[in-house]
């Protein structure tokens, strides 16, 4: 399974938050604020202006506009449930979970962003 969110820059240069259709679903319906990223290389931060993209395979369509309103630095051992306020549910060993998109390249020390963000708009 890969993950379910990549980052990339659009011809823009902004941030491109790209999402599965799942997952770009709850997003658009306003019940996904929250996201988690482990391996930043975008250097996402506060303030950033993003734009939201689904990815369905090798097709990449942009949805919608957003600032990212707070970046929190945790591991996985130490996230909490109030990390998980606006983020789709994974299951109760979010190790395993993230093992899943991964491998053992993480451990509970890993360190992971979470990332809210607000739509500003969608197309």
């Amino acid at each position: 399974m890969k993950p379910s969110i990549l980052i990339l820059f659009n011809e823009m240069n902004r941030k491109v938050v790209k999402f599965t259709p799942q997952l770009s679903e709850l997003v658009k319906k306003g019940e996904k604020y929250t996201t988690f990223r482990i391996f930043d290389d975008k250097d996402l931060s506060e303030g950033d202006e993003i734009v939201l993209a689904t990815r369905d395979g090798d097709t990449v369509t942009e949805f919608g506009e957003a600032i990212i309103t707070k970046v929190n630095i945790k591991t996985v051992s130490t996230l909490s449930k109030d990390d998980f306020i606006g983020h789709e549910k994974i299951g109760s060993n979010i190790l395993e979970h993230y093992k899943g998109y991964y491998g053992n390249t993480i451990d509970n020390n890993t360190e992971v962003k979470v990332i809210r963000f607000k739509t500003e708009c969608f197309y």
